[in-house]
């Protein structure tokens, strides 16, 4: 049930009720989609799986979810295969078959969804600060390309809730990792806000914006909650916030036929 305490995210998303609890959507996605709340903890719980798997017109069994590490590895989900889902270790997943939901699990790190409005094909990026030190945002738009023929131009993004700026606070090595990974400085000054005690808070929203749109997903196309996980823990899982605690949210998505 949404209360009156709830946070607002960004125009560009609404809350929506489901069965089991809460939601956040983007409708200018454009593609069957949800973001989860703390309303479920999807650990072990199979009543809870199938319940948000119903949401995206799927059962649980095919919800197709990866074993995730902070990089930028893709798994790639073909309509047609018959092969048995086995858990790959990635951190992107893309697929072109609308019978089955994509997706991948956070609790701080940022879940970008992406949908192919020409080719309805549709992708999924967990991005961390390691994973957004990598660039896995541009990856999910590069695997869109190389696996389906999508065009950048052609896709629409969907930023979630994450660890916000006002929260992101890390250590001076991080923005190192940054650096070597190939970001200049003027990426550095815009993702990155001096703190305290040599500290620093990142920005994962804006890193993440900014590294779809050099990708070629057009700026308005690009779309953020813009919700803090952390400072909106009763409503939103955050590790930073309730450590060994805490769930996770669910980001997925499900491509549509393209005669739909």
């Amino acid at each position: 049930m949404m209360l009156m305490t709830d946070p607002k995210p960004n125009d560009a998303f609404v809350w929506v009720q489901e069965p089991w609890g809460l939601a956040l959507e983007c409708p200018a996605l454009g593609a069957p989609h949800l973001f989860t709340t703390r309303d479920v903890t999807l650990r072990d719980d199979r009543q809870e799986w199938e319940a948000v798997a119903n949401s995206l017109d799927v059962t649980a069994d095919r919800l197709r979810l990866i074993r995730q590490v902070h990089g930028t590895d893709v798994a790639v989900v073909r309509r047609g295969s018959t092969s048995a889902w086995a858990l790959p270790e990635a951190d992107i997943i893309v697929s072109d078959d609308p019978s089955v939901a994509i997706g991948v699990r956070v609790a701080d790190c940022t879940p970008i969804l992406l949908f192919d409005s020409r080719k309805h094909v549709v992708g999924a990026a967990h991005a961390g600060w390691r994973g957004t030190a990598l660039s896995a945002a541009a990856r999910a738009v590069s695997a869109m390309r190389e696996t389906f023929g999508s065009n950048a131009s052609d896709l629409i993004g969907a930023i979630g809730p994450s660890l916000g700026p006002c929260c992101g606070e890390v250590g001076e090595e991080v923005a190192q990792v940054f650096r070597s990974a190939g970001a200049d400085e003027r990426s550095i000054e815009r993702w990155f806000r001096p703190g305290t005690a040599g500290k620093s808070h990142i920005d994962l929203w804006q890193a993440n914006r900014d590294q779809l749109e050099r990708a070629g997903v057009p700026r308005e196309a690009i779309f953020s909650a813009e919700l803090c996980t952390k400072t909106h823990n009763t409503r939103l899982h955050s590790y930073r916030a309730h450590r060994e605690k805490a769930g996770r949210m669910l980001a997925a998505i499900r491509a549509i036929p393209l005669e739909a």
